[in-house]
């Protein structure tokens, strides 16, 4: 089961950090490749901006576990950030993390032809029915933060 082992609120106005916005120019039947220096061209990137739209409803978890891990490797694995965001209404189809019997867990709300359960992307892990439990549905995963290199 994955799941959630760390929590932190986000600061509702957190420090500015700039990254370059690469804008690339594509230009059709010209051969060659563009100027490096366009690269450096255009504005700056601001993770804030482009991630989260409401920062104080948005939180950080860190995840350990493999149930959202799926057999063609997508899915959320151990050690990924998930920006969680408590003002949208969860959905059919929605990453959730939800409270079930005092454990926070990740997994995907389904509700749709059938009674509501959370389900694993990870066939092992059975789905968990939302029927007779003991739930709260904590917030909505917006976002997965996964450090490429090492």
């Amino acid at each position: 089961m994955l799941h959630v082992t760390h929590q932190c609120s986000l600061a509702i106005d957190p420090p500015r950090r700039s990254i370059p916005w690469a804008i690339h120019h594509v230009r059709g039947g010209i051969s060659g490749f563009p100027s490096p220096a366009q690269d450096y061209d255009g504005r700056r990137i601001d993770l804030n901006e482009q991630l989260i739209p409401r920062p104080t409803s948005t939180f950080m978890f860190t995840t350990d576990g493999d149930s959202m891990q799926g057999p063609n490797g997508s899915g959320i694995y151990a050690g990924d950030r998930l920006l969680v965001d408590r003002s949208i209404e969860a959905g059919h189809g929605d990453i959730v993390i939800a409270l079930v019997d005092g454990e926070m867990i990740v997994k995907e709300l389904r509700c749709r032809g059938c009674p509501p359960a959370l389900h694993s992307a990870n066939p092992r892990y059975t789905p968990i029915p939302l029927r007779d439990a003991d739930y709260q549905i904590w917030g909505v995963v917006t976002d997965i933060l996964r450090r490429v290199r090492r």
